[in-house]
């Protein structure tokens, strides 16, 4: 299901120049921006920012571990390999946003990344350049929540900024997390289109939402479909979404391809999706006829477009980091050429757009003492992206024990979050920006050893699974307490071996006190008593404070077993002073 002999990558003269570039020459606006125009339709593109709104520091994983059907293909490549599968040179620009090779390096030359001020200048220079009449500006989902700034004005503010840059389509996954009342509400005040065919009345299977658009663009008619995550009811509590129906549904996908080509006569179908790449990739060798896939969800940064039979299919990575170009010379007949560019938001060389730096400041203002109260120092990178382990996870973890006193915690693999760099002062605002969701509760729980390992496999199986069409986003829970062995490769329910808790051998008929968060409240029977659920970031906040300077441990308390994995100084550099 992953690339192969139907499949191809196709290079973008365009991006290479920022894959080659002079390390001693600081980069101008001009060298991450200049790409080669071509046709008359041009698709401009965000996905995953995390209302990130001001420019923060993210590491991408030194690891994107899979099983042997997917590894070592676009989605699964990750540090050095990522850069010799794209024939980027190490240091470049383009070496920062896309790998984690020499990240802290990297930071230091060239300075945080993203910013939504950046990221509305980048746009408009676009659309000044190519007229309003030959520009589409479409966003991939997971965009108005999972930051601070955002919980604070539940996603407000992102969709004020929405609409100041004048983003014409966008789809959901974390999106809907403020509540269904409320995520209703936030699709009436965004000015472009909410699209999706994937949203429908759980009874009578009524769409929820208008499954396409049709647009005339550039002297031509275009058909763009909206694909929400799928799985939004098993990633996220269900009760955010209740009474609709999600899923891939590619029959449907299909017969509204059809529906625009047959009844609307459009020269081309976009399909702007948060399924993941790997998904995305599978999709387009089932569903016929899609021109275009942008692609969201598993923050792959990839500069290069990925062809599989006619489709080609883009991805434009996480947290504003990059702003996707694709160029595309349509006629009565269909796409003829494109140009593709992945621009890095440099934030020290990207000018900041006034009247969207305007927005984000009116909407900090309230809370600005507060979020830039600095309470800890660090001497460790925390940072949260990997398959199995990172730093951050590991902080609020120990302050999770440190509190309630629990054999083993649990953290989410979340693929969100910024990146502290070691010697850094720690602000409120930082570790927020990692737990910054609408159900942050932490619940202890007792579960036997075997009901552990269960657990631990079911996760396990979603995130190896070798059909993408199993895959439901996300990394590792990572475990705090407890250290195993993993075998990627083997079946479902045998992946997770050899656990020790606390240096013993994990009891399958032993009850542990374990504690959990970011997922519903678990059933009472299962909950204990003795215990009162707490906010997640309540807890780390306070253990931070008490501790006031971080160190941890960058040994990951997992070995893999049947693939590589790099530890993360291999990658990132120093990551402890």
């Amino acid at each position: 299901m992953g690339i192969d002999r139907r499949t191809f990558i196709i290079g973008s003269l365009s991006t290479a120049s920022l894959a080659t570039f002079a390390l001693s020459k600081k980069p101008s606006v001009e060298d991450l921006m200049t790409t080669k125009a071509v046709g008359n339709v041009t698709l401009v593109f965000t996905t995953d920012i995390h209302a990130r709104t001001r420019p923060v520091y993210f590491a991408e994983p030194p690891n994107l571990l899979a099983p042997k059907s997917l590894e070592g293909t676009p989605g699964f490549i990750a540090g050095k390999d990522w850069l010799r599968y794209f024939h980027v040179k190490r240091g470049t620009p383009l070496a920062y946003v896309g790998s984690s090779t020499d990240f802290i390096e990297n930071a230091k030359r060239y300075g945080k990344t993203g910013g939504l001020d950046r990221v509305a200048w980048i746009i408009k220079r676009i659309v000044e350049e190519r007229g309003r009449d030959r520009v589409i500006i479409l966003d991939g989902g997971d965009t108005w929540v999972t930051s601070t700034i955002a919980l604070l004005t539940e996603g407000k503010a992102i969709v004020d900024w929405l609409n100041y840059v004048g983003y014409d389509y966008i789809v959901a996954h974390w999106d809907v997390t403020i509540g269904k009342e409320k995520f209703l509400q936030r699709v009436k005040e965004f000015k472009g289109k909410f699209i999706s065919q994937n949203i429908t009345d759980e009874d009578f299977g009524d769409l929820i939402f208008p499954p396409y658009d049709v647009r005339e663009v550039g002297g031509v008619k275009v058909g763009i479909i909206g694909q929400s995550f799928p799985f939004t009811p098993i990633a996220n509590p269900r009760q955010f979404v209740q009474g609709w129906s999600f899923g891939v549904k590619e029959d449907t996908l299909q017969k509204y391809v059809d529906e625009l080509r047959e009844k609307h006569k459009v020269n081309a179908v976009i399909l702007l999706s948060h399924d993941g790449l790997a998904l995305d990739v599978a999709l387009a060798k089932k569903v016929k006829g899609i021109d275009v896939i942008l692609s969201g969800h598993t923050h792959d940064v990839v500069p290069s477009v990925i062809k599989v039979d006619k489709t080609l299919i883009v991805i434009a990575g996480s947290h504003a980091k990059v702003v996707g170009r694709l160029d595309l010379k349509i006629d009565k007949d269909g796409i003829k050429d494109f140009s593709y560019k992945l621009i890095p938001v440099l934030s020290d060389v990207i000018p900041s757009d006034k009247g969207a730096k305007e927005i984000i400041d009116k909407y900090y203002q309230p809370y600005r003492d507060k979020l830039s109260e600095v309470i800890a120092t660090t001497d460790t990178m925390l940072y949260k992206r990997d398959t199995l382990f990172s730093t951050i996870d590991v902080l609020i973890n120990m302050a999770i024990v440190d509190h309630y006193g629990v054999d083993i915690a649990q953290s989410p693999g979340y693929r969100w979050g910024t990146t502290i760099l070691p010697g850094e002062k720690i602000t409120v605002e930082d570790l927020m920006d990692y737990m910054a969701i609408t159900y942050p509760n932490v619940w202890i729980i007792r579960r036997t050893g075997e009901q552990i390992k269960a657990a631990w496999e079911d996760v396990a199986d979603n995130v190896f699974n070798p059909n993408p069409f199993y895959q439901q986003g996300g990394d590792m829970s990572r475990i705090y307490g407890a250290e195993y062995e993993l075998m990627v490769n083997a079946p479902m329910g045998q992946r997770i071996r050899n656990i020790k808790v606390k240096g013993k051998d994990l009891d399958p008929k032993k009850t542990y006190l374990v504690a959990v968060w970011g997922g519903p409240p678990p059933p009472a029977e299962i909950l204990d008593p003795n215990f009162k659920p707490r906010p997640v970031y309540d807890v780390v906040l306070e253990y931070v404070r008490k501790i006031k300077h971080i160190s941890i441990d960058p040994r990951p308390n997992v070995k893999v077993l049947d693939t590589k994995y790099r530890l993360p100084e291999e990658e990132f550099g120093k990551i402890r002073i």
